[in-house]
């Protein structure tokens, strides 16, 4: 007889994922997704306890410090599974697959995704954070664990027909499109409009009720609207939606830039975690919101968020780092939040500290745990200024002095963890906001993180074999990049192109898009899958059209498409963004709430 395998041992430490090498010390034996692991599995006949999260995300470091760094779990976990811990943000491919499961599933989704998967990587049970003892409704981990182990030596066959149902209605969800035959009208456009002014909050900005999201793309569909059609409402919506943000917890009053969403309906207490993807985003539609306007308010949001970007994510290649976490030494959002005494003693006058308190709504009951306050500005500015008996100048010129002096406080508490990666598509976007901002603001520092940024990405990120790579850190560049990557930068290129008038830049966005072309066009369908053909490691191979955090892959393709197309009078670019378009008409007009991204690039075409 062959002697037994040795036992597997834990293999994150020679990760480049920040979020990885946080677990590269936890006692389950986790290993990363890759054909060692995944032949164990095949081999052992074994079933898969995957594991997905990110570094930023507040629940996946409570499920480490409750249950994978618990020696017992471990000891269950590792005698019964092959563990494998995946970084979403490397392998955006495989968070979006089994989400789909996951959800498919429980009929919901979030981070840290738990799932368990048969040896040829189908799924058959998951959820998402599980707590060490069983609480508000939910069994514990150890619970989970030992259910799932017991279902898959008893009850195989049951266990194996449950993961071929969910992987069929996977294949069957990721192939859905219309086909082609849609015209395009501004129909759907009118319908979205429309549907937004239902869902939205007129008190408060935003859709519909808690938790928020910062809704970038939505915002610069309205502004796209009302430069088409001068629609009152649209701007309206948009203003009122990015006023709110703007003194909202949402936003960091003090160092700028905007916290991942708000729990609540107000914008006032956020999830603290720091997005490169969302301020980029944000960045843009408050500059564009300022072009259209002349606000000077919205340009100076703009300006903080960028120069947050500059000052804390910058990497020193000419890139920008992922993501700030949300908690500190276990505790979520301790490095934002004050107390009156805080302030006091940091300004050092009771009657400005008393200024700023009001100012910035701190009271001696808080709004945040502990009687602690999240900063935001409960009273615009100008009114508060009224109130207080001074004029606007004399308000900023105080609350700038005391926002420099919190800073020098805040500076000496541990700081959040940074997720130092660099990522292709979240890079494009920010260099898309530099591009932009550049432009609308007029800003030569701008100007120059675009183009170096720019240049960062065509540079250790550009393999002249393999196109694009996906993530870099620590001067090591990987993983075959996918669609978002392709698009992403194929517009960002095009603002570079706006900005610049450097002929070297189309040429460098038409390049990326027919990389995009070649890799991910689907020539029966019309559209893009998300991932380039055969890739053994995946079950299914997804072709979405409706946003998420970011708009999808599908839209920005689009939008760039139609933007080579005019800029280069080449009818094939124009076809293909056609193409995609009714490819997913109908997400635009059941949906178009999970639709901006396409909607936006239906404006462009309508325009044209």
């Amino acid at each position: 007889m062959p002697p037994p395998p040795a036992p597997l041992a834990n293999r994150l430490a020679g990760s480049t994922s920040p979020y990885l090498l946080l677990h590269a010390e936890n006692p389950v034996a986790w290993q990363p997704w890759d054909e060692a692991a995944l032949a164990r599995a095949r081999r052992e006949e074994t079933p898969i306890f995957l594991s997905i999260g990110y570094s930023a995300c507040h629940w996946c470091h409570v499920m480490a410090r409750e249950s994978f760094e618990d020696a017992e779990t471990a000891a269950f976990l590792n005698a019964r599974f092959v563990a494998i811990k995946v970084d979403r943000e490397e392998r955006p491919d495989l968070d979006a697959l089994y989400m789909t499961a996951v959800q498919a599933m429980t009929g919901r989704g979030g981070w840290p995704m738990s799932v368990f998967l048969t040896p040829d990587l189908k799924p058959f049970y998951g959820g998402t954070y599980w707590p060490d003892e069983p609480r508000h409704g939910m069994p514990a981990f150890r619970q989970a664990l030992k259910a799932v182990a017991g279902a898959y030596a008893d009850r195989r066959d049951e266990v194996e027909r449950t993961a071929d149902r969910v992987t069929q209605a996977i294949r069957r969800s990721a192939q859905r499109t219309d086909g082609g035959e849609a015209a395009l009208d501004a129909g759907p456009l009118a319908a979205a409009a429309a549907r937004l002014g239902r869902q939205f909050d007129a008190e408060r900005g935003g859709f519909d009720g808690a938790p928020k999201f910062p809704p970038a793309t939505t915002v610069r569909l309205l502004l796209a609207r009302y430069r088409r059609t001068g629609d009152a409402d649209a701007l309206h919506m948009a203003g009122t939606t990015l006023d709110a943000m703007a003194r909202g917890g949402i936003r960091d009053q003090l160092g700028g830039g905007f916290h991942r969403y708000a729990v609540d309906a107000d914008w006032l207490v956020p999830h603290f975690e720091k997005m490169l993807y969302d301020n980029a985003l944000l960045a843009v539609a408050y500059a564009e919101a300022h072009e259209v306007t002349g606000e000077a308010a919205y340009g100076r949001v703009a300006r903080d968020t960028l120069d947050w970007m500059r000052r804390e994510m910058a990497d020193p290649g000419g890139g920008f780092h992922c993501a700030l976490s949300a908690e500190t030494e276990g505790e979520e959002g301790a490095f934002y939040v004050w107390t009156p005494h805080e302030i006091r003693e940091a300004l050092g006058d009771e009657d400005e500290a008393d200024l700023v308190c009001r100012y910035f709504g701190v009271t001696e009951e808080g709004n945040f745990e502990g009687g602690r306050s999240v900063l935001h500005v409960p009273v615009p500015p100008e009114a508060f200024a009224e109130r207080e008996g001074m004029t606007p100048e004399a308000l900023d010129e105080r609350i700038d002095a005391a926002r420099t002096a919190l800073l020098a406080i805040r500076a000496e508490r541990e700081p959040p963890h940074k997720d130092d990666k660099v990522l292709a598509d979240w890079n494009a976007l920010a260099v898309a906001a530099f591009a932009v901002a550049g432009r609308v603001l007029d800003e030569p520092a701008y100007r120059a993180a675009a183009q170096g940024a720019g240049d960062f990405l065509l540079g250790p990120l550009w393999d002249e074999a393999d196109g694009l790579l996906h993530a870099h850190r620590a001067g090591t560049s990987h993983t075959p990049a996918f669609l978002d990557d392709y698009a992403y930068l194929a517009s960002a290129l095009l603002d570079l192109y706006d900005l610049t008038s450097d002929p070297a830049r189309l040429r460098q966005a038409r390049r990326v898009a027919d990389a995009m072309g070649d890799r991910f066009a689907d020539p029966d369908g019309g559209g893009f899958y998300e991932t380039p053909a055969g890739r053994e490691d995946l079950i299914a191979r997804l072709k979405r059209g409706h946003d998420q955090a970011r708009p999808s892959g599908n839209a920005v393709a689009a939008q760039a498409l139609l933007r080579l197309a005019d800029l280069t009078g080449e009818g094939t670019y124009r076809d293909a963004a056609v193409a995609a378009l009714k490819a997913f008409h109908s997400t635009m007009t059941d949906v178009p709430e999970a639709a901006a991204g396409l909607l936006l690039a239906l404006e462009a075409y309508l325009g044209d």
